[in-house]
């Protein structure tokens, strides 16, 4: 009788030398995720770590504050991988308030839709039919949402723009609610919002809560800032990271991937480009039509940010000051996205001044209390680029040894950038349960001269 075989024991590939291009959440955490088994070289053309995860030192009459103006909250339904990660890497959070408000100086009109008390904060609106049928609306939309999910009754096909029409929805709450909460999340104009894809946009508002007028996740943000997390999730590959150095190109050979920067020309087995699609497409000197037909479907737009006091962007009855408060005043639906973030109760900032960041509205601020400018870019969302999204495997990995990163896979956020992250470096034979190499002590970040 012959021996039963016994099973070959599986010899784990060889350690690979990685690049990963672009320091955002995408690129930190695939460099992470990669670092224990691979040899990770993380290149950033900027000064600094982080993409949108961008705290600011403000000194202020003596003292001493960290303000966020990019990445601000995580909730604790929909942001499983990146809750995960910041577990591991021993960083605190703290739970904040998530309250939206929406006003129109020009025609005194405001609410906050935090409390009942907040939601009148405007008395008046206790006396107009015309509120009472906008919160009728919101209970209608909601209740049909939540139906047509379930039923499966939604073509993907079908635009927010169309499903609104379809449902007979007033123009009050089309323009004073829904499409200013979308507009708000994604940094996207009313206009741009009425061309997403319906499917979409209520998948995502029924996951965070935004179909309920009860039932929502509880928001958190990072003590002392978010920019607390990159240290510990970049100190595995510290002295592997390159500030300052552009990637100006890269060519796919047989036996590796060349990229161009400063420095000249370095061959990695393979790239992971943690970077805009646009980007990401730009660096390619050799890109397929599959790619220049994917990523060019996956567009970003550039936003203006300001950090400031200047509390005149807030709505003029202090009850309905929010964490987010969305301005309409004499805008049209093509006008880019004007929304203030109240920063002292997002974070809980203890101080005699009111923090705001405010995105695309910087002619209405006092030029005397901006504390900071900055542009950040956002992913732009389209039925085409919908699609294109569920071809991320034709274009990465495989032969080509060119993996595409980045929350624009998915929905934009944090959460979507650790998600992308961890699909490239399951892609590379690496998972998060893996424990994660720690850099030497003392190990400095690589600048180019």
């Amino acid at each position: 009788m012959n021996a039963p075989c016994l099973p070959l024991r599986h010899q784990p590939e060889p350690p690979q030398r990685i690049a990963v291009v672009g320091s955002g959440i995408s690129g930190m955490a695939a460099a992470w995720y990669l670092s224990p088994r691979h040899e990770v070289t993380l290149f950033e053309a900027g000064q600094r770590l982080g993409g949108h995860t961008a705290t600011v030192d403000v000194e202020l009459d003596g003292r001493h504050y960290a303000i966020d103006t990019g990445f601000i909250v995580f909730n604790d339904w929909t942001y499983p991988h990146f809750q995960r990660l910041m577990a591991r890497l021993g960083v605190a959070s703290q739970p904040t308030e998530m309250s939206f408000s929406v006003h129109q100086t020009d025609r005194d009109f405001e609410y906050n839709g935090h409390t009942l008390a907040t939601l009148f904060a405007q008395r008046r609106n206790l006396l107009r039919p015309a509120f009472y049928r906008l919160l009728a609306d919101i209970l209608r939309f909601n209740r049909r949402a939540v139906r047509d999910l379930d039923e499966e009754r939604l073509d993907a096909a079908t635009t927010l723009g169309d499903y609104l029409a379809s449902g007979g929805y007033g123009h009050a709450f089309q323009t004073r609610y829904l499409l200013p909460m979308g507009a708000a999340i994604w940094s996207a104009s009313l206009h741009d919002l009425r061309a997403f894809p319906a499917l979409f946009f209520l998948r995502f508002f029924r996951h965070h809560g935004l179909l309920s007028v009860s039932d929502r996740p509880q928001w958190h943000t990072l003590v002392g800032g978010s920019r607390a997390y990159v240290p510990a999730l970049t100190a595995p590959y510290a002295e592997r990271i390159r500030l300052a150095t552009p990637v100006t190109g890269l060519r796919r050979e047989v036996t590796g991937v060349s990229l161009r920067t400063p420095r000249g020309i370095e061959t990695f087995d393979q790239v992971v480009l943690a970077c805009h699609a646009d980007q990401a497409l730009a660096l390619l000197d050799d890109a397929t039509p599959s790619e220049r037909e994917i990523l060019g479907a996956l567009p970003y737009r550039d936003n203006d940010v300001v950090l400031h006091t200047d509390t005149r962007l807030l709505p003029r009855r202090r009850r309905a000051w929010a964490s987010w408060n969305y301005r309409l005043d004499g805008r049209g639906e093509s006008a880019r996205v004007s929304v203030t973030y109240d920063m002292n109760i997002l974070q809980r900032l203890d101080a005699p001044h009111t923090f705001c960041v405010t995105l695309n509205d910087s002619a209405a601020i006092d030029p005397t209390r901006v504390l900071g400018r900055f542009r950040y870019a956002h992913p732009q969302f389209t039925l085409a680029g919908h699609a294109a999204q569920a071809r991320h495997g034709e274009i990465s990995g495989g032969a080509g040894r060119t993996h595409f990163c980045g929350a624009y896979w998915r929905n934009g956020f944090h959460e979507d950038g650790v998600w992308s992250a961890l699909r490239v470096a399951r892609a590379l034979g690496c998972d998060e349960a893996l424990p994660p190499r720690t850099a030497p002590a003392g190990a400095a970040l690589e600048t180019t001269p």
